[in-house]
């Protein structure tokens, strides 16, 4: 497989973030990742789904969050959009600050970061675009299959 992209379009309820967190771990199992790289794609995209649903369209039924999935030979994309008033990144608290250590939220964007290669954050006022990227590694044997 050479390119492959997929897209959906979900409700903002936390029943479709179950959804998204399936739907990464098939598409990452599809590109070739192993167990442990499959959990943490499939953790980054619920942790950004919630995001999405929770702070973004503040389970707005009228408001929709878009995934997107590409498949390149060289990288898994995973894109969330969101249809909030925007997120400004630099007021994200740094969940290892002493005073954040104890609290039981506001650990998603650094597990995104963590679990992923490349994490951007486009904030505009009609949402918020989370890309994520997970680089394909692997044999060249099996990265000319997929090519």
């Amino acid at each position: 497989m050479a390119h492959d992209h997929v897209s959906y379009t979900l409700d903002s309820t936390l029943e479709t973030v179950n959804n998204a967190e399936e739907t990464a771990g098939r598409m990452a199992a599809a590109a070739g990742f192993d167990d442990e790289e499959i959990m943490k794609i499939s953790m980054a995209v619920r942790e950004a789904a919630v995001n999405a649903v929770l702070h973004g369209n503040a389970y707005d039924p009228n408001k929709k969050v878009t995934l997107a999935f590409e498949r390149t030979a060289s990288d898994l994309v995973i894109t969330i959009r969101d249809q909030g008033k925007g997120l400004e990144a630099s007021k994200i608290p740094d969940p290892l600050a002493p005073e954040n250590l104890m609290k039981t939220s506001g650990r998603g964007i650094f597990l995104i970061r963590s679990f992923m290669d490349v994490v951007e954050i486009h904030p505009s006022q009609t949402g918020t675009e989370l890309r994520m990227i997970k680089h394909v590694r692997g044999n060249a044997e099996s990265k000319e299959a997929l090519q």
